[in-house]
């Protein structure tokens, strides 16, 4: 019995060690991702009244209208005066944002919702899944698995904002002609949202779609842990995002759409949309991704 009792005190020892050290190690690697992305970007227009107006990295979309935009994502915490500044430059007020929404609630996309919240005097709505986390600026996801203690190191933090409304899978959201659908796609996080956006480009009707994250990280448990489902969720979202066209394919970083190259090739094309229509890139994401998990799935 002496002997159980050691062995599980060091067993508990050794486990809190490692829980401190990924915790520590994350920290560090957010920490190094937010210096790196605190650089202005220029904002843009996509199609119709959809613009860019994110910064590095990270994406924000302005969805306009006037009767009042749409906000989606906050960037990390101090990216909230970019992003005012790229919606000024467009010609646009935050005071007219009517609505916050949000892909997730990571810092890198949550954390200047309350700055912009304060400034816009906007509602926020978030999903179910994402709410607790997103009301506790950033504690608990249990998503991240044991890197989710790196909160109580000062990591993945960010200042909590205040929740007005909790959407649900399928609702959609709308101020004026500017709409935006909800499309709950978990696993990167419980309540990660994916956003349809219908869009008018002349005499075209488009759809946009913006992927939440498909992001499986390195040190979480597909078979047990705080997140037992998040092996079902990933392979229904798989599943959700191919059932719905894409004309225009977003995401929360502008990397995986590449975004940059796009707009580039655009003002060299005359200001055509053409270069963002990029159906083949849409599925290619979420194929490419899916076969990432499966990887990580059968190494278990």
């Amino acid at each position: 019995m002496t002997q159980s009792r050691s062995f599980l005190t060091r067993w508990r020892v050794v486990s809190l060690a490692l829980m401190v050290l990924v915790g520590f190690a994350f920290t560090q690697w957010r920490a190094a991702i937010t210096r790196n992305r605190t650089i202005p970007d220029e904002p843009f227009r996509i199609a119709g009244n959809l613009y860019y107006v994110g910064h590095t990295g990270v994406t924000a979309f302005l969805l306009t209208s006037p009767e009042g935009h749409i906000l989606i994502d906050g960037g990390y915490p101090r990216h909230g005066p970019l992003i005012m500044e790229s919606i000024s430059k467009l010609g646009f007020d935050i005071g007219d944002v009517r609505i916050l929404l949000n892909s997730h609630a990571h810092s890198d996309h949550a954390g200047s919702l309350r700055d912009l919240q304060q400034a816009s005097g906007a509602e926020l709505w978030v999903s179910r899944g994402d709410s607790a986390v997103m009301a506790d600026g950033g504690r608990g996801d249990k998503a991240l698995g044991p890197a989710r203690f790196a909160w109580y190191l000062g990591g993945l933090r960010f200042p909590a904002p205040r929740i007005d409304r909790i959407l649900e899978d399928g609702d959609t959201i709308q101020v004026g002609s500017a709409r935006a659908v909800a499309h709950v796609t978990p696993g990167h996080t419980r309540g990660c949202t994916s956003w349809e956006i219908p869009l008018e480009e002349g005499d075209l009707e488009l759809r946009a779609v913006s992927i939440c994250s498909l992001t499986l990280f390195p040190f979480v448990s597909l078979t047990s842990g705080a997140y037992p489902e998040v092996g079902t969720d990933f392979e229904a979202s798989f599943q959700r995002l191919r059932s719905i066209p894409a004309d225009i394919f977003l995401a929360s970083h502008t990397s995986w759409a590449d975004l940059h190259r796009k707009n580039r090739a655009r003002q060299e094309g005359g200001d055509s949309i053409a270069p963002f229509i990029d159906p083949e890139g849409y599925r290619a994401f979420i194929d490419r991704a899916e076969r990432t998990y499966l990887d990580r799935f059968s190494s278990h």
